[in-house]
């Protein structure tokens, strides 16, 4: 469901931009405020007809919004927590051993002389000729 309305939302989006994108300027608003246009038209209430591309901007614009609401409303019901702070206590690790393994109290037998490991330590470098 979320993804059918969130492909539902980019093709209102791209219709709507389209349809912006379309319409011819009106020459009012701010162009109109610096002298750039003749304001004698819109103080004498000079209205002009809405034409389809003005229709159909509205329509998806309020499509737009609603879609973005219920889809904002939607995330936020989410299920599963949104952040590891927002988890909770996790539950302790495992530890790897669980008890430590048996110490040997005697030799193995038949090797009576105690076992030499070998050296870690690395031999002097030799001198250079």
């Amino acid at each position: 469901m979320y993804t059918v309305l969130l492909i539902l939302l980019l093709l209102t989006s791209l219709v709507m931009a389209t349809a912006v994108l379309l319409q011819a300027g009106q020459g009012g608003g701010l162009a109109s405020l610096g002298g750039a246009g003749g304001t004698s038209d819109m103080v004498m209430g000079g209205r002009q007809a809405t034409t389809l591309l003005h229709t159909v901007t509205w329509w998806c614009a309020g499509i737009f919004l609603f879609l973005a609401l219920v889809l904002a409303l939607m995330s936020s019901h989410a299920s599963g927590p949104r952040s590891v702070l927002e988890g909770g206590a996790a539950p302790a690790p495992t530890p790897v051993q669980s008890a430590p393994l048996p110490i040997q109290s005697s030799p193995p037998a038949g090797n009576t002389a105690p076992a030499t490991q070998p050296s870690t330590q690395t031999p002097p470098p030799k001198p250079n000729r």
